[in-house]
């Protein structure tokens, strides 16, 4: 897969040589999640995150860009006003890194220091990669808890999903060839692993060691009394997790004076 994507990403740089309207930009802002710990806020902040991007301009409504994020999710159910999730007690963080290819449509004509448009809203669609690796807190030390099979999988899940990114946002060319620009995009990876919860508590009798079987069910930390039986819900039984950044962007366009978007 990481040959598959080096090659997809060659291509780009080298599709069109003689193009003129290459750009570079940088992002920062937010990350958020929503899933299992998180099922109906889709818009709750978690962590942090950044990134860049190169992209092609082939006119002044599409582009497409190579783009490169991490940030940070994660969720706690002590912090919900749920009953039912509170009293289950789980919590889970997790870094997130991301490549993807994507495609960019704006509304109005937009070429930095070349245009009369100044400013555009645009979406945005493509297909990507993430990995991620969760990880809680027990007992003051931290567990990675995808090899504890928390669910009694036969094997661990996959942490290098296919991701498909969508989102919109705004840029504005504030002098020259400089934009700066705000986009919200979501992403629903092939998982439904993001949080380590997915569907059913599993037998604790049957999962590997001391650590697995404690945070296999963590409801009676508080009480004493183990509400997670075998076999019932667990996760909130949807297909997929998503998660999404909301990022400021300082991008720099390279238009020279041949420039066919004048034509």
């Amino acid at each position: 897969m990481p040959k598959l994507w080096l090659a997809a990403i060659l291509l780009f740089i080298n599709f069109n040589a003689k193009a003129q309207t290459w750009e570079i930009g940088f992002m920062g802002g937010g990350a958020g999640y929503i899933g299992d710990l998180n099922p109906t806020n889709p818009v709750k902040f978690s962590g942090a995150s950044a990134g860049g991007y190169i992209k092609r301009n082939f006119n002044g409504y599409l582009s497409l860009k190579a783009n490169a994020a991490v940030g940070r999710i994660g969720a706690d159910d002590r912090e919900s006003d749920n009953a039912q999730l509170y009293n289950r007690n789980l919590s889970f963080y997790s870094r997130l890194d991301e490549i993807s290819l994507i495609g960019e449509l704006n509304f109005f004509k937009y070429i930095p220091d070349v245009s009369k448009s100044r400013f555009t809203p645009y979406i945005y669609a493509g297909i990507g990669m993430v990995h991620f690796n969760p990880r809680t807190v027990y007992q003051g030390d931290m567990y990675y808890l995808r090899p504890l099979t928390t669910e009694g999988q036969s094997r661990q899940y996959n942490n290098k999903v296919l991701t498909i990114p969508y989102g919109a946002g705004v840029k504005y060319n504030i002098a020259g060839k400089i934009t700066l620009g705000a986009d919200i995009g979501y992403r629903r990876p092939n998982t439904d692993y993001l949080d380590d919860v997915s569907g059913l508590y599993a037998d604790r009798t049957l999962l590997n060691n001391n650590v697995s079987r404690a945070l296999a069910d963590r409801s009676g930390e508080r009480t004493g009394v183990y509400t997670g039986v075998a076999g019932t819900q667990r996760g909130d039984l949807r297909r997929y997790d998503q998660y999404f950044f909301m990022h400021l962007t300082v991008a720099f366009t390279f238009v020279t004076q041949r420039c066919y978007f004048e034509n």
